[in-house]
């Protein structure tokens, strides 16, 4: 490992320890190694002066369930010394007492919660302490012998501390063996199972002690021809999980595959599976999940370690990470629903043997990620945030488990410890944060004509609902048009059903499903009478606004019979019910297109998919309303452009951002016991109504 210590940079975050402090801990941060998704904690003790005129030393500790690799000053909880010194020469402390301690303890109430490990900080008597989770030291500690390895590596340079409870519990056992200690020759402290301290009375030296202890763990390993990853700093997920990919393939000798090679899989077929697997986990968890499907070399070469029933189950890389993977994957071994079942059954024993009588609730019974021979892995998640945590985790746990393989025997805590973790309050609030649940969250949704007008606004009115959105459209400026996470664009020529069939098959793959669809994509042929619309101009029409649909809804019936809550929305138009002259080649296919939905709902009733469509009119803020367009028509009809906007019943303006909220209303729980409807979005229309 590689120190990304940089004078300059540092520079730019100023002199003051505090600053010091944000610098290193974000160094920390970038490399995935390290921490992962708010893992590790950082501190530095300050002297300052209060409104009194009292000078008191004070410990800026990482907030609890903060980023390293983006925290800022203000993502420190500033906690007085002298309180968490006399909490450390306590007997005994519950969390809750605890954390009513710490917050007491705070000069700033609007900080974060202190970190569970601000007594242990504390106690430690230099300026600056680090914790991270380092892969290569975990890896060596969850082995058979890790406590002689941690001597061949280290000698007498660190502490070793056995596995004990996070918090309070882990504080009051180093402070128990650290009376008498002399500090000054110990370059840091080894947690068995957990992760690594280092300390120093500046911020340069503490995190380059991590980087040089780590790096030591790690030779250990390239010493007996086992591959670790190299220096990647963190600028996204895809980069972290490239350089497992490219490190797994070095342990290539360490994995014994199947006997019988898994038959070659037809992709569709991959995929099927993975959308009914995905609606068993979602029913075991009681909610949508999406789930991810990772095919890399890495994966695919862990799935196929013949061995891997018994390597996978043994428990996570570090006990923290259970609140994300749980303890244990769900082996595919043919049958999803059968296997998630016998996945929930195991884990409701699980409950009960540690439970133990007690008064805790058992969580929901659903896997977080699946080992599945001759596929991959599979990780499943309520957001696509969890779903990116989860599979980084564990593309970092399948490099620990084959490392430590290499060593002697993967060996994980045992399952009361990790239990324990798993239930503890203060890990379980690290993840219960935030408002009320998305009424898409979970779902995945696919949007045609998705790069401008209804078809845009409906995608992004999905997305700030919850739903994981794929947006189609044949312009090539989809793809870079959305930027949040959980939305994507694809080019997609909807009358070509090979292009159709990629562009399903791409959302499968990205997340597991297919819950929603709108179905948008059209054009709007200039006006002519009957006898004068070109050949060319009525087959475009037919084959754009009704045809396409066809083709879409073909290729995506197989998966929302497979989701969770299915629900398909058609964008027709008011020239159904009310068609107008000068448009037949328009109108009639719209209302093509409103038959083959009616026929769809009779069709796909009995499988669960509802089938709706919605009637705009006169929506202006499309590509073909231009201003010229828009000046033209109010003067036909001798009004203003807001008077002609407006020239509804109503008289009220429609918006492309309208039609896409009656489109989530339609593809959620209001329109839940609907199916066969037509609903106008046009602000009243005398010849409709």
């Amino acid at each position: 490992m590689n120190s990304l210590w940089n004078d300059e940079e540092a520079s730019a975050f100023g002199s003051d320890p505090l600053s010091i402090r944000v610098c290193t801990s974000r160094l920390l941060g970038r490399e995935p190694a390290l921490v992962l998704h708010g893992g590790g904690n950082t501190s530095v003790k300050l002297r300052e002066t209060n409104i009194f005129g009292e000078s008191e030393e004070l410990l800026y500790v990482k907030g609890s369930g903060g980023d390293l690799a983006a925290i800022e000053k203000a993502g420190f909880a500033p906690v007085k010394m002298s309180v968490l010194l006399k909490m450390a020469g306590l007997s005994g402390l519950s969390d809750t007492e605890m954390v009513r301690l710490l917050r007491t303890a705070m000069t700033d109430p609007g900080a974060p919660n202190p970190s569970v490990e601000a007594v242990l900080h504390a106690i430690i008597p230099f300026v600056f302490v680090d914790h991270t989770h380092a892969d290569a030291v975990v890896a060596v500690t969850n082995t058979e012998r890790g406590s002689d390895y941690i001597r061949d590596i280290y000698g007498d340079r660190v502490l070793t501390v056995p596995y004990v409870m996070p918090g309070f519990i882990l504080a009051k056992k180093v402070y128990e063996m650290t009376r008498g200690i002399d500090w000054k020759r110990l370059e840091g402290i080894i947690l068995m199972n957990h992760g690594v301290f280092t300390f120093a009375d500046d911020g340069r030296t503490s995190y380059e002690r991590m980087v040089r202890l780590v790096t030591q763990a790690e030779d250990f390993f390239v010493k007996r021809g086992i591959a670790v990853p190299g220096h990647a700093p963190r600028k996204g997920l895809a980069d972290i999980s490239g350089k497992f990919r490219e490190v797994f393939s070095g342990l290539h000798h360490l994995i014994k595959p199947h006997k019988k090679e898994s038959p070659q899989q037809d992709p569709r077929t991959t995929l099927l599976e993975l959308a009914r697997l995905r609606k068993a986990v979602s029913a075991k968890r009681g909610l949508p999940v999406l789930a991810r499907l990772k095919a890399s070399r890495q994966d695919l070469e862990f799935a196929n370690d013949g061995a891997v029933e018994s390597k996978a189950t043994r428990g996570p890389l570090t006990p923290d990470h259970v609140i994300r993977t749980k303890r244990t994957p769900v082996i595919l071994r043919g049958n999803m629903e059968e296997d998630v079942e016998r996945y929930g059954a195991a884990y409701e024993e699980y409950f009960k043997r540690n439970a133990n009588g007690s008064a805790l609730t058992c969580l929901d019974r659903a896997p977080r990620w699946a080992v599945w021979p001759g596929r991959g892995t599979v990780v499943f998640g309520g957001t696509v945030k969890e779903t990116e945590i989860i599979s980084d985790i564990i593309d970092h746990t399948l490099w620990a488990i084959q490392a430590a393989e290499g060593l002697d025997r993967w060996q994980a805590l045992p399952e009361k410890d990790i239990f324990d973790v798993e239930y503890w309050e203060l890990e379980q609030a690290k993840i219960k944060q935030g408002g009320a649940r998305p009424v898409f969250q979970g779902k995945v949704a696919v949007v045609t004509g998705a790069a401008s007008g209804i078809g845009k606004a409906c995608a992004l009115t999905l997305h700030a609902q919850g739903a994981a959105v794929c947006a189609l459209d044949i312009n090539p400026g989809i793809e870079h048009m959305f930027t949040q996470s959980g939305i994507y664009g694809g080019i997609c020529d909807v009358t070509n059903e090979e292009e159709v069939k990629r562009a399903v098959e791409s959302v499968i793959t990205r997340f597991g499903g297919l819950d929603i669809l709108v179905s948008n994509a059209g054009i709007f042929p200039a006006g002519e009478a009957i006898e004068d619309v070109p050949p060319d101009t009525w087959g475009r029409s037919l084959d754009v606004n009704l045809s396409s649909h066809q083709r879409l809804l073909k290729q995506c019936i197989p998966f929302l019979a497979l989701g969770i809550d299915p629900a398909v929305v058609i964008v027709a138009s008011k020239n159904v019910p009310a068609p107008g002259p000068g448009a037949s080649a328009y109108s009639v296919a719209k209302a093509g297109l409103t038959q083959l939905a009616r026929v769809a709902a009779l069709e796909l009733g009995p499988r669960g998919i509802r089938v709706n469509v919605v009637h705009p009119n006169q929506v202006f803020d499309t590509a073909i309303w231009t201003p010229d367009v828009l000046a033209s028509r109010a003067r036909q009809y001798g009004m203003s452009v807001e008077e002609y906007k407006k020239s509804n019943i109503l008289r009220t303006e429609i918006t492309s951002s309208d039609v896409a909220q009656m489109v989530c209303a339609m593809a959620g729980p209001v329109f839940a016991k609907t199916t066969g409807a037509q609903v106008p979005i046009d602000g009243g229309n005398d010849r409709v109504i």
